[in-house]
């Protein structure tokens, strides 16, 4: 399967909708809307994934398109666009940069190729499921091997003991040498780029993770939902890791006291 041209389209996709994103970011004027589910969104979030869409819709018109915003087109179609303009939008309206817009592509069903854009520091992170390069250069998941040693990350630690079993969680965590909130797809960032060890969401969407596979994967992560099944396309948590810990990981989220 040549990939080639589905990438050079990707990298474009995301320097047109970072282009678009980044007037919006710091601004304290900037409009905030509530969702049905209470999530907020932005004009920036709207016009972005409007902008993907229409350049998906030209370049390639018989693909798919799964988007957060704005739903689904041809999404049994061979091959699907999943389209996140603004992951982590909590931290966006809040001009924290740690949150980035994600693009994946979709063959027959299976991630096959996905973007983490930051277009504030002007990071641009692309997996294949067989490598993983950060603005061109090839990057790798860290050999950490002990939860002791390890930096773990999740988006937001009240959720965990919201969606999942809250006592396993507190375990694992108490155990980490270092847990922080830097997540959203930052913090698979982090961890495919050989800064942080795991990543932890207890409750995602299709478009949260679809990106994430092909990155974890390409940089020699593990990627899986939180009883260690395939991560896409029916979960909807995620447990990624380094290889040495992705195991222990996943066991101790299923032990409950």
């Amino acid at each position: 399967m040549d990939l080639a041209p589905y990438r050079a389209f990707l990298a474009e996709l995301a320097r047109e909708s970072g282009d678009f994103i980044r007037p919006f970011f710091g601004r304290t004027d900037l409009a905030v809307e509530a969702k049905g589910d209470d999530s907020p969104v932005t004009a920036a979030d709207r016009g972005a994934e409007q902008l993907l869409r229409r350049r998906i819709e030209t370049r390639f018109p018989d693909h798919g398109i799964i988007g957060e915003e704005f739903g689904n087109v041809r999404e049994d179609a061979e091959w699907v666009w999943v389209l996140d303009p603004i992951d982590g939008t909590k931290a966006f309206i809040t001009a924290v940069p740690l949150w980035g817009t994600l693009i994946a592509l979709l063959h027959r069903g299976q991630p096959v190729l996905g973007c983490i854009h930051q277009p504030i520091l002007g990071q641009l992170l692309i997996g294949d499921n067989q490598s993983a390069l950060l603005n061109g250069a090839p990057v790798r998941c860290r050999p950490t091997r002990r939860v002791e040693d390890a930096t773990l990350l999740t988006s937001d630690h009240l959720n965990l003991a919201r969606y999942q079993d809250g006592p396993a969680c507190d375990r694992l965590l108490a155990r980490a040498r270092l847990v922080r909130t830097w997540g959203d797809c930052y913090g698979y960032l982090l961890l495919a780029t050989g800064h942080a060890d795991v990543c932890l969401d207890p409750i995602m969407n299709p478009w949260d993770i679809a990106a994430l596979v092909p990155i974890v994967r390409g940089a020699g992560g593990v990627i899986s939902d939180w009883h260690g099944a395939a991560p896409y396309p029916a979960s909807h948590t995620i447990a990624a890791a380094t290889p040495g810990l992705h195991d222990e990981v996943v066991s101790a989220l299923r032990v409950s006291t």
